[in-house]
C-alpha cells in the first residue's frame, strides 16, 4: 500500500536476512496472512531453516541453506523482500529509507541486522575475516596459492578451518590454554586433538542440500555463514600433505607487518616448528616476542557479549539461538499487534547447542564450563578415546550443565535432570558408569 509522499506502507517490517530476520518475518506471515510483511537485506540471498528437527524439549537441530529470496516470497506471498541497504532509519517516523532511494512506513519493526566482523588491521590484503559466503570464497581463493596461513580465534569457525584445511601449514594463534574454549574444556580439546594428528579426514557425511550462487562480489556485508559453510569449498594449499597444524596458546598477535615491513625491520622469521607429529602446541607468555611469516592471516574471532540471562541460559549468538530470537520476537511483534499477553517461551529455560567439531558429534547443555559457579562445584567425566567424552557438572549433587562429545544418546535425559534439578547425591560416580543404562533409570 502506498503511503504520503510515495512511501509504501506495511504492517511489519523485518531488517535482515539471516537466520534471525527470516525465521522473524515467516512467523509474522503466518500470523497475518492478510499483511504486508517488509523483509529488507542488503544481500541477494536469504538465509532459511531446513530439515527442521526437535530433538529434545530444548534441543534443535536443522541445516542451515542459502536460498533465492524468490523462493521465501513464493513460500509466504505476503513477505516482499526488498534487496537493498537501509540507509537511515527514522523510529519516531516509523521510516526506513534504503539505499536504492525508496521509503518503507511501518507500524512495528524487528532489526537483525548482525555485526560487522572487527579484524586486527583494516586495510591489509593478506588479513582475511570470514563472515559471509563472498568472505569464504576469497578465503579459498587465497588458500590454494599458499603454503602457510595463521589463523586467528578460538571458536566455532576457527575449528571448523583448522581440521578442513589440508596442504597447507596452518599456525593457530589462540588465547586461551586449550582449543575450542568456546564450548568445552582442556580435557576435551586433549579428546579431540588426535583427529588432527590423522594421516587423512575421515569421510564427511554428505551434504544432499541445494547449493545457490550469484554471480559477481559485493561489497556489502552478507548474512552470517552456515553451520557447514565450507561444503563445497575446497579448501587446500600448495602442498601434497594432509594436516599440519602448529597451535600457539595463551597468544595473542601483537602486529602484522606487509613482506616490506618485516625486511626493513631486519628480523629473522622462526621456522615452521618441526616435531614427531603433524599437530604441536607451544605455551608461552600473552604476546610473546617473536614472528612469525605465513601468506595471510584469517581472523576467526568471533563477537563479544554481555547479557544478563536466567540461570541456565548462555548467550553465545550461535544459529539455534538465532533462530529462537527471531521466532520470539515475531511472537512478541504478534502479541502486541493484538493486545494480548505473551509468557517467556520453554527456549529459554536451558542453553541447549548441538553442533559438529572434528566429525564428532558434540551436545553442549546447560553451565557446561560452570560458567558462573565459582569453585563452588564438581567434574564428573567418563571418556573412552577415539570414542565418547562425557562431562556433567554437579553443584549441590545436582547436574547443572554437560558436555556430551561423540553419539552418547545421553542429552535428553541430562536436559531432564538439569531442568528438574533432582538431588543426585546418592547416585555418587555411578551417574556416568557405562554399565549402567541411566538413560533408561531416569526415563
Amino acid at each position: 500500500m502506498a503511503g504520503p509522499g510515495g512511501a509504501v506502507r506495511g504492517r511489519f517490517a523485518v531488517v535482515g536476512g539471516g537466520i534471525a530476520g527470516v525465521t522473524c518475518a515467516e512467523k509474522l506471515a503466518a500470523e497475518f496472512p492478510s499483511e504486508d510483511i517488509f523483509l529488507v537485506t542488503a544481500s541477494p540471498v536469504i538465509k532459511a531453516v531446513t530439515n527442521f528437527k526437535q530433538v529434545s524439549k530444548t534441543l534443535e537441530e536443522f541445516d542451515v541453506e542459502e536460498q533465492p529470496s524468490s523462493l521465501l516470497e513464493k513460500r509466504y506471498p505476503n513477505i516482499r523482500v526488498i534487496q537493498s541497504g537501509v540507509k537511515q532509519l527514522k523510529s519516531d517516523e516509523h521510516k526506513i529509507y534504503t539505499e536504492d532511494g525508496k521509503e518503507y512506513i511501518y507500524e512495528k519493526l524487528c532489526l537483525c541486522a548482525g555485526a560487522k566482523p572487527k579484524l586486527i588491521v583494516d586495510g591489509n590484503p593478506y588479513v582475511l575475516g570470514i563472515r559471509d559466503t563472498d568472505s569464504a570464497q576469497a578465503f579459498q581463493k587465497n588458500l590454494a596459492q599458499a603454503e602457510r596461513i595463521v589463523v586467528v580465534g578460538n571458536g566455532g569457525i576457527a575449528l571448523e578451518l583448522v581440521y578442513e584445511i589440508q596442504g597447507c601449514e596452518v599456525i593457530w594463534a589462540i588465547k586461551d590454554k586449550a582449543i575450542g574454549n568456546t564450548f568445552f574444556d582442556a580435557g576435551a580439546a586433549e579428546f579431540l586433538l588426535p583427529k588432527l594428528t590423522a594421516e587423512s579426514q575421515e569421510t564427511p557425511m554428505e551434504c544432499k542440500r541445494t547449493k545457490y550462487t550469484v554471480e559477481g562480489a559485493s561489497d556489502k556485508l552478507g548474512s552470517a555463514l552456515g553451520s557447514d559453510w565450507h561444503e563445497g569449498l575446497h579448501l587446500k594449499g600448495t602442498k601434497e600433505f594432509s594436516h599440519k597444524v602448529h597451535i600457539e596458546v595463551l597468544c595473542e598477535v601483537k602486529k602484522i607487518h606487509l613482506q616490506q615491513e618485516f625486511i626493513q625491520l631486519q628480523q629473522t622469521s622462526l621456522t615452521f616448528p618441526k616435531g614427531e607429529k603433524n599437530v604441536e602446541a607451544d605455551e608461552g607468555e600473552l604476546c610473546s616476542e617473536y614472528s612469525l611469516c605465513a601468506h595471510f592471516v584469517l581472523m576467526a574471532q568471533g563477537w563479544p557479549h554481555d547479557f544478563n540471562l536466567p540461570n541456565f541460559l548462555l548467550q553465545m549468538r550461535l544459529w539455534t539461538q538465532a533462530r529462537q530470537m527471531g521466532w520470539y520476537a515475531a511472537k512478541c511483534m504478534a502479541a502486541e499487534a493484538l493486545g494480548e499477553s505473551i509468557d517467556m517461551d520453554f527456549s529459554f529455560e536451558l542453553f541447549a547447542h548441538i553442533t559438529k567439531f572434528f566429525n564428532y558429534k558434540v551436545v553442549v547443555l546447560g553451565k557446561y564450563n560452570a560458567q558462573g559457579l565459582g569453585s563452588e562445584h564438581e567434574l564428573m567425566l567418563r571418556c573412552t578415546k577415539g570414542h565418547e567424552y562425557i562431562k556433567v557438572v554437579m553443584q549441590n549433587g545436582r547436574m547443572m550443565g554437560a558436555v556430551l562429545i561423540g553419539e552418547t544418546d545421553l542429552e535428553e535425559t541430562f536436559e531432564n535432570l538439569i531442568l528438574n534439578q533432582m538431588d543426585l547425591s546418592a547416585y555418587g560416580e555411578d551417574l556416568l558408569n557405562p554399565d549402567i543404562d541411566i538413560e533408561d533409570y531416569f526415563d
